[in-house]
């Protein structure tokens, strides 16, 4: 029996996380919640300028950390949660039964057909656990494509920097020039990357227009 695309490595590994540790940082694997938070926060700057109450597409939702990270903060945001894994959107339902939350895997059959205001992925591309460089990379292209097909105005990803003292080999280390040729060639030009919340990583915001933000 087929084992399925390769990618699904990176959802057995999370759903492994959350079995261990529960609904918590540990359970979607990020060391420490002040980082988990940092990052939240760095995701949301992508909306900055933009439309009040626009919508959100939060892919590889997790266990809904971003959408507690909202309310926390009382931002007015239209959000919409989407996982691969049964597991984390069956939590979130739970945790969120009046919130909308997709078990749907974007690369193989999109049924989405709604489009958002924006799309991040957070910690999606973080890892890459087994897979080979050149397998992750392709599954990173391909699924930040797709999700760049679904908003109006812009995304926010975020990968491993490679300007650190050594580089795990379970982790998604990416350079800038690989990060800017991808971006510039097959999305839009108009991005900037973000390495300055003092993590050992960075992340990318691209937009369909000029943003001054």
């Amino acid at each position: 029996m087929s084992a399925g695309p390769a990618y699904l490595e990176l959802m057995r590994h999370y759903e492994a996380c959350l079995d261990r540790h529960g609904d918590s940082h540990r359970g979607v694997d990020w060391p420490n919640p002040q980082d988990a938070e940092t990052r939240y926060a760095v995701m949301l700057d992508l909306l900055a300028g933009g439309p009040d109450d626009a919508s959100l597409l939060d892919v590889g939702c997790g266990a809904g950390h971003l959408l507690e990270h909202i309310r926390r903060h009382d931002r007015r945001i239209a959000y919409t949660g989407l996982d691969i894994s049964p597991a984390f959107v069956e939590l979130c339902r739970r945790k969120f039964p009046e919130q909308r939350f997709l078990c749907l895997d974007l690369l193989a059959d999109d049924g989405l057909d709604t489009t958002f205001d924006y799309v991040v992925m957070n910690g999606v591309f973080t890892e890459r656990v087994g897979l080979a460089d050149a397998e992750m990379w392709d599954f990173f292209t391909r699924l930040v494509e797709r999700a760049f097909d679904r908003c109006r105005l812009g995304i926010a990803f975020n990968v491993m920097s490679k300007h650190v003292d050594w580089e795990r080999a379970d982790l998604f280390h990416v350079s800038y020039d690989r990060m800017a040729e991808f971006v510039g060639r097959r999305l839009s030009r108009h991005y900037r990357f973000r390495a300055d919340y003092g993590l050992y990583e960075f992340t990318t915001y691209v937009f369909r227009a000029p943003n001054t933000a």
